[in-house]
């Protein structure tokens, strides 16, 4: 009779305590200062907490970009990506596609978080309720923006 092994995984269970530590880093971390529709204009829109944004930001020899929705919403969100490509992202910057996030989010220096505090950062994103909000389409270099966008400069 064959043995059967099951993979080991590495998935975290998230408790209150994690759930609490994740909404915190995602404060200190400002997540919502990009990633709330209006937050870049002073006035957060009520009911969309980190829904992704209208606004974008142009960056050179990239084009402009809009921070995306951070809920676990299926078609607009974070819904298919599990806690730990959201830690991978948030550390390498490298999305589950394997495409690289723009060079506007400080992935860098959020690659320095205790495998805690990432896993808590996933969880407490996980638990968010999901918000249907698609943001603008990235436009390339040379291309007209879809919608506004602050103008990133270089040194």
């Amino acid at each position: 009779m064959p043995i059967l092994i099951a993979p080991l995984t590495t998935a975290v269970h998230a408790n209150d305590d994690m759930i609490k530590r994740g909404e915190y880093l995602s404060k200190i971390m400002d997540c919502t200062g990009c990633h709330t529709p209006d937050a870049m204009m002073g006035k957060p829109e009520p009911g969309m907490l980190l829904a992704g944004s209208k606004i974008g930001f142009g960056i050179p020899q990239v084009g402009v970009v809009y921070p995306p929705n951070l809920t676990p919403d299926t078609e607009t969100g974070l819904g298919s990506w599990s806690e730990a490509d959201i830690v991978t992202a948030v550390r390498t910057g490298v999305r589950p596609d394997g495409r690289q996030l723009a060079p506007v989010m400080p992935w860098p220096s959020y690659s320095a978080l205790t495998d805690e505090d990432a896993h808590s950062l996933a969880a407490y994103l996980k638990t968010l309720p999901p918000v249907s909000n698609a943001v603008p389409r990235m436009a390339g270099p040379g291309e007209k923006p879809p919608a506004p966008y602050l103008t990133v400069t270089g040194g």
